[in-house]
């Protein structure tokens, strides 16, 4: 592999900097709030679950004591 020195470096990843499609203000926006919304009915499930598997357990260990 050839090297090249630092000069040729930056220009090289200011040409691949420039090929980069960056997401327009929108598409930001939206993306974040479903980002937001999708952590929220991820908690509401984990939430829900760990609710359902203490109430198993509860049950459990009040049919032994």
């Amino acid at each position: 592999m050839a090297k090249t020195n630092p000069i040729q470096f930056l220009q090289q990843v200011r040409a691949e900097v420039k090929k980069v499609v960056w997401p327009t203000r929108n598409e930001t926006l939206i993306s974040t709030i479903m980002v937001l919304i999708m952590v929220l009915l991820a908690s509401l499930f984990f939430l829900a679950a760990d609710q359902v598997i203490a109430w198993f357990v509860q049950l459990l260990l009040s049919i032994r004591a």
